[in-house]
């Protein structure tokens, strides 16, 4: 195993596990709940979509989802051509499945919690540091791709 792939791991184990397990298991923990089958399908969308872009930003970025240790180039593949933001898209779906799936609405608020936090992160941090480590390639990919959601019918490249 590489140093990088390790760091990755690590990153992955701290961040969305502890946003998108750790947390959860908390908030969810009373014996007394029961699991309903209506949150299978997001969280294992969420799951698997989360995993895409992690492995993309260690394949394509040669980096972690850490802030502490990013990817060095701009990740512009996978799920990051219809979306900048697709990881955090990834853990908002598992936040809702985990609240569907247990019928929990302080699930619910917390993923709108989350939700809100991702929003003001991406906007305030993440998009003036990208734009001024990438330049142009930032330029040109955040006028391509939107910040949250695919817009549908729209060309990628």
């Amino acid at each position: 195993m590489t140093p990088l792939f390790l760091r990755a791991v690590l990153a992955f184990l701290l961040l969305p596990g502890v946003i998108a397990w750790l947390v959860p298991w908390c908030l969810l923990r009373p014996a007394d709940r029961s699991f309903h089958p209506i949150g299978v399908g997001p969280l294992a969308v969420g799951f698997v979509l989360l995993f895409w872009c992690v492995r993309d930003f260690y394949v394509a970025g040669k980096g972690t989802l850490a802030p502490w240790d990013p990817p060095t180039k701009l990740v512009a593949v996978g799920l990051y051509r219809f979306s900048r933001n697709p990881m955090y898209v990834a853990v908002l779906v598992i936040l809702v499945g985990w609240a569907l799936a247990y019928r929990s609405w302080a699930m619910a608020a917390y993923a709108a919690g989350v939700a809100i936090a991702f929003h003001l992160r991406v906007v305030l941090w993440e998009e003036p540091t990208l734009a001024r480590l990438h330049e142009q390639e930032w330029t040109r990919y955040q006028a391509r791709v939107p910040r949250w959601l695919p817009r549908p019918g729209a060309r990628r490249s």
